[in-house]
């Protein structure tokens, strides 16, 4: 399970997905979002999905890779569909029975609205180096700056963060396997003798991400690292023709959702 959490690993390529600009991508992903929470009907869902899947073409991106980071998931998904389905009032599917048509109609939405919000993040993450991506969220939050916003830390902890997740998954793996193989059970038994097992996982874990924060914060301590200010970058990032017709793309696809919505579509 720890091994299909994918969030925050990039794949290298130079598919035109790739070489947009950080800042387009990142606006992008926001415009997507509200599209996906203005849709309302089945064309406007078809329209998202046609939209992700055209994003993964251009990208290179497999499906399966999608599906492998939407295992974790799944539970909440689950959860979240059969409570729309069984608690949204309508015309019963058999009489007698809580469960009505608007409700399953309702959870697919709901299914869809949550695997396609995911699926978005995933594309981001998957088509944006980390380095890459904390550039271009500096710099749209740049003007938060002159309110003594601290962007460039905001940032900096944020790429550090996406970029340790891939990390931790590893060795909480190794973690759970040295554990297993001294006899400990991860699987059997009722809810509180399971949180009882990950003791040992999370004492080791929470030890060895302390460790590597100190070890992060001396290396750039030696490195004369003194946050932002007079900061240069090796790759200045510049909007192209591309990106202007990447942001033409994205406003039609909102304005589309939206009168979509207004029709009930």
């Amino acid at each position: 399970m720890l091994k299909d959490v994918t969030l925050g690993q990039y794949f290298p390529g130079d598919t035109v997905v790739h070489r947009l600009d950080p800042r387009t991508k990142i606006v992008l992903l926001v415009v997507y979002i509200v599209a996906l929470f203005q849709a309302s009907g089945w064309w406007s869902y078809a329209l998202l999905l046609a939209a992700t899947a055209a994003v993964m073409l251009l990208g290179h991106i497999r499906a399966k890779n999608i599906f492998k980071g939407l295992k974790p998931m799944l539970f909440i998904i689950v959860f979240t569909a059969l409570l729309n389905m069984f608690y949204t009032p309508g015309r019963p599917v058999v009489e007698g029975w809580i469960i009505t048509w608007e409700g399953i109609e309702r959870s697919v939405q709901m299914i869809l609205r949550i695997v396609l919000l995911i699926a978005g993040t995933f594309l981001l993450t998957y088509t944006t180096s980390p380095i890459a991506l904390t550039d271009g969220l500096e710099r749209l939050m740049s003007p938060l700056k002159r309110i003594g916003v601290p962007v460039h830390e905001m940032t900096l902890m944020m790429s550090m963060a996406l970029r340790f997740i891939p990390t931790l998954i590893e060795e909480t793996d190794k973690i759970m396997s040295a554990q297993r193989s001294r006899g400990a059970d991860f699987e059997t038994g009722n809810l509180i003798r399971r949180a009882k097992a990950l003791l040992p996982i999370l004492v080791p874990l929470f030890v060895s991400a302390f460790r590597r924060a100190d070890e992060l914060a001396v290396a750039m301590e030696s490195r004369c690292y003194h946050g932002g200010e007079g900061r240069t970058r090796m790759k200045q990032m510049k909007l192209q023709s591309i990106d202007a017709f990447a942001f033409a793309l994205g406003v039609l696809f909102l304005a589309a959702i939206i009168v979509m919505r207004r029709f009930h579509l």
